[in-house]
């Protein structure tokens, strides 16, 4: 547990590494990564590649980083890459790929379950004319929301790609949130892929970093594209070892993050202004809707009693690495203080 006294539900970003995680970074072994002789981040990616089934991987500074070089190495300018109208790679990313890779971006809507309709990514392809950007990729993103996308849709999403000649990439940053709800292994999701990125700063706890794996033909364009957006990292060993760290500790106690997000939603459900649909929690996010203008009020009055969130509409509330069972409850008091007091 994190000794610092405050709650914070903001992210799972939030997290601080542990006491074991700080020795590993303090005792890695480093070398020169843009001269490829580090040999700790040599070992990150080899054990990442291996997790994820794909042949090589790619140590990257974030989930932004990632998922840009990926659209990068599938993608030439004038190309275009189908996505969700909310995914990261469209919406929350600066639009790097248009403005950094003349890469056009077509979003779709997404489906409730967090899914894209295949029949509209389908009909949004653009035919082989000179008047249009070609279609070249469709990104997909598991989690999503909080929610955990099935198997049978990668299935078939990854045949749809395939009979229109796209790749597939899918933005995995909570990933392996996915693969422990599902009681699944993880590559059982990313062999569906031709490339996949994974966070290993948010529910896995390590303070920088994102892998993105694919062939080895396309990490080694990543790679390149890398350097060129001045991503080359020299003694990054020290980070690395956070991140190696974090795939062979803290992937199998994710399971614990949902159970306290579930715990979260079922008592906030009973809480008198309050409206959380339950079937939304399945990982460790919990959407938490209230009345209009309240949100900025209700943040206040809780960072009073030791706990943050984002006052969104509605409000995002993640569990981690750092947030425990007692601390749940503790913030469950706060927010029917809250709410009591306005009844």
């Amino acid at each position: 547990m994190n000794t610092d006294p405050m709650i914070d539900l903001r992210s799972d970003t939030v997290t601080r590494p542990t006491a074991a995680m700080r020795a590993v970074m303090a005792a890695a072994d480093v070398g020169d990564d843009v001269f490829g002789d580090d040999p700790t981040v040599n070992a990150l990616e080899a054990r990442a590649a291996e997790l994820l089934g794909k042949e090589a991987a790619l140590f990257l500074s974030s989930g932004t980083q990632a998922n840009l070089v990926a659209v990068m190495s599938h993608c030439q300018r004038g190309d275009e890459y189908i996505a969700g109208q909310t995914a990261h790679t469209y919406k929350y990313e600066a639009g790097g790929s248009a403005v950094l890779g003349g890469i056009q971006p077509q979003p779709i809507e997404f489906e409730p379950d967090g899914t894209l309709d295949l029949d509209r990514v389908a009909a949004k392809i653009k035919p082989d004319d000179a008047h249009f950007a070609r279609t070249r990729l469709l990104c997909l993103e598991n989690t999503n929301g909080g929610r955990v996308v099935p198997v049978e849709y990668h299935v078939r999403a990854a045949a749809c790609a395939r009979s229109h000649g796209l790749a597939v990439h899918l933005d995995g940053a909570r990933i392996f949130n996915a693969a422990v709800k599902l009681g699944i292994p993880v590559t059982d999701i990313a062999r569906h892929t031709d490339s996949v990125t994974c966070c290993l700063s948010k529910g896995l706890g390590a303070p920088v970093g994102s892998m993105l794996c694919g062939t080895r033909e396309l990490i080694g364009r990543a790679r390149r594209w890398r350097k060129m957006l001045g991503g080359g990292m020299r003694q990054a060993g020290i980070l690395a070892a956070a991140g190696l760290y974090a795939l062979e500790h803290h992937i199998a106690r994710l399971a614990e993050d949902h159970e306290n997000a579930g715990r979260l939603a079922r008592g906030l459900a009973a809480v008198k202004g309050i409206g959380v649909d339950m079937s939304h929690v399945q990982t460790n996010m919990v959407f938490a809707e209230i009345e209009p203008g309240r949100a900025e009020a209700l943040a206040a009055f809780l960072k009073q009693r030791g706990i943050i969130i984002v006052a969104g509409s509605p409000l995002r509330l993640v569990t981690h690495l750092d947030v425990s069972a007692s601390d749940i409850d503790a913030a469950l008091d706060a927010f029917r203080a809250f709410f009591n007091k306005l009844s």
